[in-house]
């Protein structure tokens, strides 16, 4: 059985049609969840920047322990042969009093400084990570819960309409329901706006469009419990800004040392061999040069670098204090808003929606004013705001604690 070749072009035209349809379909933005907007956040421009500097530290290590190179000379004295003088030596730099020793610290410590520095930068980006992603979070809930709110003061523009039709009620009260209406479409283009807001800044975080930006749906983990405050104050004594200073300490001691070291001149040593035409003969060159320390002994820059290492050591003793002044702080936010995100969730909410619901009946059938209803609405909308702010609250203050405690604590939620 043969093909008519315009049936093998006519499936080919089709087959390209669904392929090009295919490919100038847009894709659609997969859900980012926590960990993996942590993840994208920890790999952004400023984090790569980060580490190449200390990456060009750790190269700097490895240079500052090499010895100096030697030095080759070649003289010649006269024009004419047979009254020549031809020299040719190698002059060795030999470094006394410990100074490629304290190069290497003060090397080290700058390398592990830059180790610090970007260790402190991803525990920063994570914590803004972990602030705009439940700022999106909430900025979503907000804009449900407005959308919400507007239904049912939409709802209860058609119950006030049919009391006062019926003459149960004064139409004042239809008046209220509709300014009712008006404020709530008002908070929903405010949430509107803040959504996007918050869209912005974590698409600017995690290099994502913002307008393409959705967060994964489910339930939100729970808030975890914290350690005693007595021993996450013990692990802050290692935390990323306490090492940093530390760093920084370490860093000025052993550039006290390289001063120090270079008051101490250098040897060079010279040894080669001296032809001398008119005589025919070679002879060995030996020399020593030792420059004299009779006008520069190095005081200043070995002073300079005193000061700043005590300048290092009092930041020091201010990043202690102020690290453990931060996470006591840190904590008790953290507590307090864990607790009443907790209480709100459990308690207060599904009674200020219960409430609502039954003063909206008890309003249909006469038991309630108007007023009633607006005052139980307004209630469970303010408490259901209050529950999402506690929740991301209690997120900032839980990031602070992972940044201040000295721990990188995942979220895999």
């Amino acid at each position: 059985m043969t093909t008519h070749p315009l049936r093998h072009c006519a499936a080919g035209i089709v087959a390209a049609w669904a392929f090009g349809c295919a490919a100038a379909a847009p894709l659609q933005p997969e859900p980012i969840a926590l960990p993996g907007a942590i993840r994208l956040a920890l790999d952004g421009p400023r984090l790569r920047a980060a580490g190449h500097e200390a990456a060009a530290t750790a190269a700097e290590a490895v240079q500052a322990g090499h010895y100096p190179n030697p030095t080759l000379e070649y003289l010649r004295e006269g024009e004419q042969a047979g009254t020549r003088t031809t020299t040719v030596q190698i002059s060795q730099p030999i470094e006394l009093g410990g100074k490629r020793r304290a190069r290497v610290a003060l090397a080290d410590s700058t390398a592990a400084q830059a180790r610090d520095e970007l260790a402190a930068l991803r525990q920063q980006v994570r914590a803004e990570a972990i602030a705009a992603w439940y700022a999106v979070r909430t900025a979503q809930e907000r804009q449900a819960l407005a959308q919400a709110l507007s239904a049912l003061a939409g709802k209860s523009i058609d119950v006030a309409a049919r009391q006062v039709a019926a003459g149960k009620v004064s139409p004042i009260d239809e008046t209220r329901a509709r300014l009712a209406a008006a404020e709530a479409r008002t908070e929903l283009n405010a949430a509107a706006a803040d959504l996007a807001l918050a869209r912005t800044r974590l698409g600017a975080l995690i290099g994502r469009p913002a307008d393409t930006l959705l967060l994964a749906p489910g339930e939100d983990a729970p808030l975890p419990a914290l350690k005693p405050l007595p021993a996450l104050l013990a692990e802050a004594a290692q935390s990323l800004p306490v090492r940093r200073a530390r760093g920084q300490l370490a860093a000025q001691e052993a550039q006290t040392q390289v001063e120090r070291a270079a008051r101490l001149p250098d040897l060079t040593l010279t040894v080669g061999s001296q032809k001398i035409d008119d005589v025919g003969r070679r002879q060995a060159v030996v020399g020593v040069s030792l420059p004299l320390p009779l006008f520069n002994r190095n005081e200043g820059k070995l002073l300079a670098a005193l000061r700043r290492s005590d300048k290092a050591r009092d930041e020091l003793a201010a990043a202690e204090t102020e690290t453990a002044s931060e996470l006591g702080t840190a904590y008790t936010r953290y507590e307090q808003a864990r607790l009443d995100a907790d209480l709100l969730r459990a308690e207060v909410i599904p009674s200020a929606r219960s409430a609502y619901e039954l003063t909206l009946t008890g309003f249909e059938h006469g038991k309630f004013a108007f007023l009633d209803v607006l005052d139980a609405q307004r209630t469970w909308a303010r408490v259901q705001a209050r529950q999402w702010a506690a929740t991301q609250e209690a997120w900032r203050a839980w990031a602070d604690i992972a940044r201040l405690a000295g721990a990188a604590i995942e979220q895999d939620q």
